[in-house]
């Protein structure tokens, strides 16, 4: 095996690895001859920098994507592909365990099972990484796909693998990557990331997952319900930036499923002892260690702007924020463009493909499509999964927005119960006095299915009068919708209007 494929951190090099290393890093790849001046050239064949690609050339433009690492980008080789893999099994595991709340005889997932539910895993990605392989892009959808480090050389021209690519127009997609924690100890001690932690192929019996966002939580809950001991620890609320109330109950999940939650913790240190690794934490105005045979972090993901030499070309970044952006996408070199993790806050598959849409229009056609005109749902995929599109409560005070909100609990609906899965709600937000919808979240074990109607109807300007108007096939859990649609209808009853209505009534009794 070359030595250029342990580069990337791909174990084990079994036949699915090795399938998607000759997909999305071909050992054998030789970079085209660069045509004399590409329309456009896309640094990073994450999806933002794929879907640029591949709409720029279906257009007609000449188009060239330059990839260092891996064709797929996190979304594909250590992102949502693989840990909805690995939380799916999850989920049917916890399913079995408590068959009987369904009259059925339960029963429990063995560490033995942890290997085949990583190689189904392994195969699952592999077969898709088809679809993003740099033979392909080339192949199939006429991109001249050059593997190497890039870089800016001048005004017009970027260089890889010893080549000058010139362009017109120019679209930074260099992604993202993990956030390594610095806390003492840590790094010698050793630890995984989303980056390395799909490559296990044997169930660590204690894991210590540091951080409580999606990612952080995804995984805690998964290895849980797979057979692991898990602890996890955040410094504040799970969930930081959702509905407070979202947090609490998927805290609330977590004990009761037997995760050790400790929040508003703080890691001191990390430390080896013997076989095992110590996170020494303090919680509660003490210090407690903490005790597993793996350490997880999720603790976010810092943008990749180093190595691009984007000071030659005038091109404004935050190493910490990413690359700077106006509402079109547009760097400050307005030649150049940027789109997907490496200069939004949304860090979603679905915010980049949307950003690198907007890129085309903008890019190739003079256009004016704006990130601000966006209706961007986001869903972690915990059990129950947070939903979320538009304001927060808390945002909408901010902003000095009167408002009123509607919730109604999944435990009211049927088919929740019928499926015993009572846990969540949906909470809608309007402007006060109004049907026009701001903001929605959900928390429901269908949520990420769910939140597209409210998008949709936001996108739409449809407010709750009209959702109040739709049919839903019953017994759905989207029925709660259409039930915090009928909250809102009912305050329109006013008082005036009930009297009226009951004289009415009578008058009708009388004829």
């Amino acid at each position: 095996m070359s030595e250029s494929r342990w580069h990337f951190d791909v174990l084990p090099l079994d036949e699915y690895n090795n399938t998607l290393l000759g997909n999305a890093h071909p050992s054998d790849w030789v970079n085209p001859t660069p045509q004399p001046i590409y329309n456009l050239v896309v640094l990073g064949a994450g999806t933002a920098g794929l879907i640029t690609a591949a709409g720029a050339a279906g257009l007609g433009a000449k188009v060239a994507l330059v990839e260092r690492h891996l064709m797929g980008g996190d979304c594909l080789n250590v992102g949502c592909v693989p840990s909805k893999a690995l939380i799916r099994p999850s989920r049917l595991a916890a399913e079995m365990r408590w068959a009987d709340r369904f009259g059925l005889s339960p029963a429990a997932p063995t560490p033995g099972d942890f290997p085949k539910v990583m190689e189904r895993l392994r195969r699952i990605r592999a077969e898709i990484s088809h679809h993003d392989s740099a033979k392909r892009y080339r192949d199939e959808l006429g991109v001249d796909v050059f593997i190497g480090e890039a870089r800016f050389s001048g005004p017009d021209t970027v260089e890889v693998g010893g080549q000058q690519l010139r362009f017109k127009k120019a679209v930074i997609t260099t992604g993202a990557r993990a956030v390594h924690p610095r806390e003492e100890g840590l790094a010698e001690t050793g630890f995984r990331t989303t980056e390395t932690v799909f490559n296990l192929t044997e169930l660590p019996e204690r894991l210590i997952v540091i951080g409580g966002g999606p990612i952080g939580c995804e995984l805690a809950q998964a290895f849980r319900r797979l057979g692991s001991e898990v602890s996890i620890v955040q410094h504040g609320r799970f969930l930081p930036k959702e509905d407070p109330d979202a947090s609490a109950l998927l805290a609330r999940v977590f004990e009761r499923e037997g995760i050790r939650v400790l929040l508003d913790a703080k890691v001191k240190r990390a430390q080896k002892a013997g076989s095992r690794k110590q996170v020494i934490v303090e919680h509660d105005g003490r210090e407690e260690t903490l005790e597993g045979d793996e350490i997880l972090i999720g603790a976010g993901r810092t943008p990749n702007v180093e190595g691009l030499n984007l000071e030659a070309v005038g091109v404004a970044y935050d190493p910490r924020k990413g690359i700077t952006v106006d509402d079109n996408l547009r760097t400050t070199n307005p030649r150049i463009f940027a789109a997907g993790d490496c200069c939004m806050a949304w860090k979603f598959t679905h915010a980049a493909d949307a950003a690198a849409r907007i890129v085309i229009q903008n890019a190739l056609f003079k256009g004016h499509a704006k990130r601000s005109a966006l209706n961007m749902p986001w869903c972690t995929y915990t059990d129950p999964e947070v939903a979320h599109v538009g304001l927060y409560e808390a945002d909408a005070q901010q902003q000095g927005i009167a408002t009123d909100t509607f919730k109604v609990d999944m435990s009211a609906i049927d088919r929740a119960q019928t499926d015993g899965e009572t846990e969540g709600f949906i909470k809608v937000m309007v402007r006060k006095g109004t049907d026009k919808i701001l903001g929605a979240t959900i928390v429901s074990t269908h949520a990420g299915e769910m939140i597209s109607e409210m998008t949709t109807a936001m996108a739409a300007k449809a407010g709750l009068k009209i959702l109040a108007g739709v049919i839903h096939p019953y017994p759905t859990q989207a029925e709660a919708i259409k039930r915090v649609a009928g909250a809102y209808s009912r305050t329109r009853l006013t008082p005036l209007v009930k009297k009226l209505f009951a004289k009415w009534m009578a008058w009708q009794r009388k004829m």
